[in-house]
């Protein structure tokens, strides 16, 4: 199964809310977020090598990433980057790459990922996708992994799922009810109430057949559009073809109407790091609450802060209490961790007196 086996990282995506660490030209996924010497795109990609062949990685970024990508992971054939010229959200992006898997192996197994999640216990991640390609390599079905929910996170996807397992020997493999995207906050305290959500992980897997008939099905104008993509497609073709596609999520174009969707409950850790917060809460933390991800600190007094500065830079913070200081090569920032939510305003500022000096 493993030659058959093919995986989608996704790796497009701005990453806008870890300013000033990433910016337009450097989003989250080519970071290293979590101090572990490696970005978030590497993380993922050594991640699905453990699954897949290197060589059954194709990796779909927007065009001005692709040489970045490329930087970051050596070796790869020029199908394995794909280049979007627009962003139209996460289904034309899956269909473009199935399209090219396609016409390399129509009968692969395909994993659908994010670049830009951590995953802990990575064996356990391991097993539970090989299990699920398992299932899907039998059955016409998709299978997506769940993470049974702590908080009401209101960044997160919801999947309510039937508490009977759907197969007597998989017992972890619940059928999908609902699918809800980022609910407010006292939905989701409702739905951690009743035990019948996970939060969404992003990670879906089905065969080619399943895919490409749930595109036909639920997504026709973007299947006659992308399933006739090859390798060989011009740049002027796809931009024409993407031009005119509409803009739309594989969770809301196919996942909330499909009837054969599972969800296998995650046997690992998972965060979306969406936020300087959620980074706050995964990273580990000292005797004061502090979580000191990147760079040498000298911390008096600080408590439930959150420090990620270049390795090569020295800290010194005394008194702080619930912040979050974030440095890159020229940009120092020192928030409050519960008023986050500026950061985009002080984020604007900065460009805007940036190009004001420039002009």
């Amino acid at each position: 199964m493993e030659n058959n086996t093919y995986c989608i990282i996704m790796a497009g995506g701005y990453g806008s809310r870890f300013w000033p660490i990433c910016r337009d030209d450097s989003p989250k996924q080519f970071i290293d977020i979590l101090g572990n010497g490696r970005s978030m795109l590497q993380t993922t990609f050594d991640r699905f090598a453990k699954v897949c062949p290197r060589e059954n990685i194709i990796i779909v970024t927007h065009r001005m990433y692709e040489s970045r990508v490329r930087e970051q992971i050596a070796g790869l054939q020029p199908w394995q980057v794909l280049g979007e010229p627009i962003r139209r959200n996460t289904a034309p992006c899956v269909a473009y790459a199935a399209a090219i898997i396609y016409e390399k192996n129509p009968d692969a197994n395909i994993i659908v990922t994010p670049a830009d999640h951590a995953i802990f216990d990575e064996d356990c991640f391991v097993r539970d996708v090989e299990q699920a390609l398992a299932l899907t390599d039998c059955h016409d079905c998709v299978v997506t992994i769940g993470v049974r929910p702590n908080t009401p996170n209101v960044q997160y996807g919801y999947i309510q799922f039937s508490e009977e397992p759907a197969f007597p020997q998989c017992q972890n493999l619940h059928k999908v009810i609902t699918f809800t995207e980022k609910p407010p906050l006292q939905m989701a305290r409702q739905f951690i109430a009743t035990g019948e959500f996970f939060w969404n992980t992003g990670v879906y897997v089905w065969k080619m057949s399943t895919l490409r008939s749930a595109y036909e099905r639920f997504l026709p104008n973007v299947a006659r559009g992308f399933f006739g993509l090859t390798s060989s497609t011009t740049e002027t073709e796809l931009d024409r073809l993407y031009s005119m596609s509409e803009a739309i999520s594989v969770d809301f174009g196919i996942m909330e109407h499909a009837e054969n969707v599972y969800v296998m409950e995650a046997s690992f850790r998972w965060s979306d790091i969406e936020s300087w917060d959620s980074l706050f809460c995964t990273a580990p933390k000292d005797t004061s609450g502090n979580g000191v991800v990147m760079g040498r600190s000298f911390l008096y007094g600080v408590k439930n802060t959150l420090v990620h500065v270049p390795q090569n830079r020295t800290v010194v913070l005394q008194g702080l209490d619930g912040y979050i200081v974030a440095a890159n090569e020229d940009t120092i920032l020192v928030c409050r961790r519960e008023e986050e939510d500026l950061i985009a305003k002080f984020a604007s500022d900065v460009e805007l007196e940036n190009q004001r000096i420039r002009k």
